[in-house]
């Protein structure tokens, strides 16, 4: 058999399961991958891999939990060496601003003898949405360990549909995407237009990250899960990231949604 299947590697994370519905709404037979369902992979079990990477033609790759995890990179290497050996002629990864630990994996995705994508984005919209902070706003309160500081967050859907083309079209190939959303907000701008479009009064408040983690820990956060906020709340989210760029522009030829648009069409989470 040639190859001619589409692996989703996260196909039931917040971007995978987009890129996943995108590639079957266009008739693609898909593989998707996760730690759980049909096709099994696991981060911790290499042994699955080369079966897994089997008949790939391309494949979209999200690492769980993150790139800036210790061992990311021995793991993204040797999933490209496994692909390569495997004849996956193309990678797409999403990737992370700001992490110089994720910048270290695209260096290896670029340089794995496949054609490659990284899209490399910046805090994600549906985290207020599809994750923890949506229930923060619905208890009307969000206490983070974060001041003023200000993020272009980013639609995943946005996100999908760069991952999707990529996987489809050459125009992408050996390059980087980094995508923003086209305006900068602070969290508490986020909870103000969350008040505004829905008619709430959630707060946010600032508080020391010891009692941000205590407050997670209380209510049975994982603690690895603790630990990625912790590090992405209190280093990542320290300003370097605050500034706009034209991924979404150039890959899809189109603005990148505003939050106000994404609140918008996701009323139906909180409304």
């Amino acid at each position: 058999m040639s190859n001619n299947q589409y692996l989703v590697i996260g196909a039931t994370g917040k971007t995978g399961k987009r890129v996943t519905d995108r590639l079957r709404a266009a008739r693609k037979t898909v593989k998707a991958a996760s730690r759980s369902g049909n096709v099994i992979f696991d981060w911790n079990d290499k042994s699955s891999w080369p079966d897994v990477l089997r008949n790939v033609k391309a494949m979209y790759v999200t690492y769980f939990p993150d790139l800036a995890m210790p061992g990311a990179q021995d793991d993204i290497r040797t999933l490209c060496e496994i692909a390569r050996q495997q004849k996956v002629s193309h990678i797409t990864l999403l990737s992370g601003r700001g992490e110089s630990e994720a910048l270290a994996c695209e260096r290896i995705v670029a340089s794995s003898g496949m054609s490659w994508t990284v899209v490399r984005a910046s805090w994600f919209m549906q985290n207020f949405t599809e994750g923890l902070f949506a229930q923060f706003l619905l208890d009307g309160s969000v206490a983070l360990p974060v001041g003023d500081v200000k993020e272009p967050f980013v639609d995943i859907d946005d996100i999908a549909d760069i991952a999707f083309d990529s996987l489809l079209n050459d125009k992408h190939k050996n390059k980087l995407c980094e995508v923003t959303g086209p305006e900068l907000l602070s969290f508490s701008d986020v909870v103000e237009a969350f008040n505004q479009a829905y008619h709430r009064k959630a707060a946010f408040h600032q508080v020391s990250p010891s009692l941000f983690s205590e407050n997670l820990t209380r209510i049975g956060v994982d603690e690895n899960a603790i630990a990625m906020l912790h590090y992405l709340l209190t280093e990542v989210l320290d300003g370097r990231n605050a500034n706009l760029a034209d991924g979404v522009q150039q890959a899809l030829g189109r603005a990148p949604t505003s939050f106000k648009t994404f609140l918008q069409k996701n009323r139906h989470v909180f409304v």
